[in-house]
């Protein structure tokens, strides 16, 4: 069956990861840590910085997570309303703090633009919160490309669980299989599949690598080369 609507990953596949996140990931650990510069190193690793390549690890918590899932790594002894509090805290300030950082991955807004135009339905299907991701899309100037933003709070339950497409499906009338999503890490591939998306697409230009997204109906470079690649389809 054709694609006709695209749910794409934020971070990692429309937005530069590492240059968004780097700064913001090393303010929040250090101030868990309580400005100890040790505790905050240990507390980014936790999470998946791999401090000697300078890099976030593939399908690792801040790389594919939710701010659920850091604060519950980073702040383990919170009782459970203070633990909700604090991730409430962490949506506000990531999507805040991330959406003033956010750099497109080159190509990013060509590619909405021509994919839009070509008559599909565009989604984002992220881990960040629904804020974080609609902030995102106004700062990059995008925002009015896109029919709906879906974060792991818009959903019963998020990313590798198939709710969002389901939640894009009901929203445009489309059918799984003629969704395509796209994104950086395992997740992404795994939430197509559970879902019975038409394509898992996998994108090397966040955290992802070639072995990490094995299970890809293809491996793009970045989402610019999609239009022409769903163009020869």
């Amino acid at each position: 069956m054709a694609i006709r609507g695209i749910l794409f990953d934020k971070d990692g596949t429309l937005v530069d990861f590492h240059a968004t996140w780097s700064a913001v990931a090393e303010a929040l650990a250090h101030e868990a840590a309580g400005g100890d510069r040790a505790r905050a190193a240990a507390l980014l690793a936790a999470v998946g910085y791999d401090a000697a390549a300078g890099r976030f690890q593939a399908d690792s918590v801040l790389a594919a997570g939710t701010n659920a899932d850091v604060v519950a790594l980073w702040y383990p002894a919170l009782e459970p309303l203070a633990r909700q509090e604090m991730i409430a805290r962490f949506d506000r300030l990531t999507a805040s703090r991330g959406a003033a950082a956010a750099v497109a991955v080159p190509g990013c807004a060509h590619a909405i633009e021509a994919l839009q135009a070509a008559g599909l339905r565009l989604g984002v299907a992220t881990n960040d919160s629904t804020g974080g991701a609609e902030q995102t899309l106004v700062s990059l100037g995008i925002a009015q490309m896109f029919d709906a933003a879906y974060g792991y709070d818009a959903v019963a339950a998020p990313k590798p669980a198939p709710d969002t497409v389901y939640a894009f499906c009901d929203l445009t009338g489309l059918k799984p299989v003629e969704i395509a999503m796209v994104g950086d890490n395992r997740h992404d591939l795994d939430m197509a599949r559970a879902a019975g998306a038409g394509l898992a697409i996998g994108v090397l230009s966040g955290t992802g690598t070639r072995q990490s997204l094995a299970g890809a109906d293809v491996i793009l470079d970045s989402v610019a080369a999609l239009p022409d690649w769903l163009a020869r389809r």
